[in-house]
């Protein structure tokens, strides 16, 4: 553990209504936990935040005594730890209003997607949530957003109306395409740059159900369902949102049978439109190679980790990715090579995933955005379980390869919610184009030149 540097004063923060914890407090190692365990953060001082009295507290003292500052709310995009600062813990402030007529929820900090399909639910509404609602809505929003059901809809960061943000001036601010239009281009995309988002407003959609689950086919078969998956998505309609998984599951409880253990290839398939409808158009993929486990079917838009089904427990991930132009014989075969069968039954990535892009997501947002992948064809993703040496250095190995091997394919971007430990700034920068990260870099300056929040995937102020 690193040595905490000298800390100011803390009296300033006595007007904080949750707790103010320093390293050897008792519930010191319970407020700094996330989701990703390969995070363990370290911060000075740790602010569980009750609402955004605290967090305006919690910047001004950061300002006055030139602390930096990092946030987190469910640690599921935590990707390095944080040492020493100040870590402004959001969990507490999960309150979700729905309007049932304007169709929007207004969503506080630490809230996750499955309290908002909770609240949303009885209204016949849904969010634009990600592969696992357990995660944060800011922080996933933030980072632009890659919802399940994209190519129907865009990105989460599209449905915003509003953000309600504390800038590291301490100032508590409005923002919309109206007031403060920079501030809030900067907000949907540009990650936690600018400030600490304390809530937003966003659209909701009017589904209460869709067609979605996975075909699973055993490992064996990795090849003829990926080549059948691929030719498939340059004809389906933009509604189809669907990716190609090669799996490699531990033997652990929390997997149910029979995939517990077992190498497959799966497609997920998640579809808004009418059931009958998606059955017809996954024909081809059900009849691509031999089906061991088929979860498709009509369930509750809530239902909708069903889909892709992500761990539900804490576990320290590795994870990163990239963006392709796309999916072409060259990229399939090199794909195969680094993650299919061939790479062997010790092959440390747990999940390797190609998902299709395109369709809405490619389309320019209504109010203009920092999101950079929307001339992307398709997307790899990977995630693989840190352990001891020499596991975490065959999983470090095994994850270079992938991407030097898959970047000839890709636009040389990645997305930054999935992007893994940045490295140095132009590694940081590969999650915008470079004119999204000059001006990233101007309203950086604009809102933080002492570059107090400094943590997670931040640019330097220009």
């Amino acid at each position: 553990m690193t040595a905490p540097h000298h800390i100011p004063d803390l009296f300033a923060l006595s007007d904080i209504h949750g707790p103010v914890l320093r390293p050897g407090d008792p519930a010191y190692a319970d407020e700094v936990t996330g989701f990703n365990l390969a995070a363990l953060h370290t911060p000075d001082i740790v602010i569980g935040a009750t609402g955004p009295d605290d967090i305006v507290t919690a910047m001004r003292w950061a300002k006055a005594t030139d602390t930096p500052v990092a946030v987190q709310a469910t640690g599921h995009g935590a990707n390095f730890p944080i040492e020493q600062g100040l870590l402004i813990n959001t969990a507490r402030m999960t309150d979700v209003r729905i309007d049932p007529t304007s169709r929007t929820a207004t969503i506080a900090a630490g809230a996750k997607w499955s309290h908002v399909m909770a609240a949303a639910a009885p209204h016949g509404l849904a969010g634009l949530s990600g592969t696992s609602t357990d995660a944060g809505v800011i922080g996933y929003t933030l980072g632009g957003g890659l919802p399940v059901l994209g190519r129907a809809y865009g990105y989460a960061a599209d449905l915003v109306r509003s953000f309600q943000v504390v800038t590291p001036d301490g100032l508590l601010r409005e923002t919309d395409p109206e007031h403060e239009p920079e501030l809030f281009w900067a907000l949907r995309g540009g990650k936690g740059n600018v400030g600490v988002v304390t809530s937003l407003v966003t659209d909701l959609l009017p589904l209460p159900r869709l067609y979605g689950g996975g075909i699973y086919c055993p490992g064996e078969h990795t090849e003829a369902l990926l080549q059948t998956w691929a030719d498939w998505t340059r004809t389906v309609p933009d509604e189809m949102c669907s990716a190609f998984t090669i799996l490699r599951l531990p033997p652990i409880p929390q997997i149910p049978e029979p995939l517990r253990g077992g190498f497959w290839a799966r497609v997920a398939i998640a579809w808004p439109g009418l059931p009958a409808e998606g059955e017809a158009l996954i024909a081809p993929l059900r009849a691509a190679a031999p089906v061991a486990v088929d979860t498709v079917e009509v369930m509750d838009h809530a239902a909708l980790d069903r889909i892709h089904m992500e761990p539900q427990d804490p576990l320290p991930a590795r994870e990163s990715c990239l963006l392709l132009r796309d999916l072409t014989p060259d990229a399939i075969r090199t794909f195969l090579e680094q993650a299919g069968p061939t790479a062997g039954a010790d092959y440390p990535l747990l999940m390797v995933e190609v998902r299709h892009m395109g369709g809405a997501m490619a389309r320019p947002s209504a109010v203009e955005d920092a999101v950079c992948s929307r001339d992307a064809q398709y997307f790899v993703d990977s995630v693989g379980i840190l352990a001891a040496p020499p596991a975490a250095e065959a999983l470090e190995q095994a994850t270079a390869r992938l991407y030097s091997a898959m970047a000839p394919y890709g636009t040389g971007h990645t997305m930054v919610n999935i992007h893994g430990t940045p490295g140095d700034e132009q590694d940081i920068a590969r999650a915008w184009t470079p004119e999204v990260y000059a001006r990233l870099r101007h309203d950086k300056a604009t809102y933080d030149p002492a570059n107090l929040l400094r943590y997670g995937h931040a640019v330097t102020p220009a």
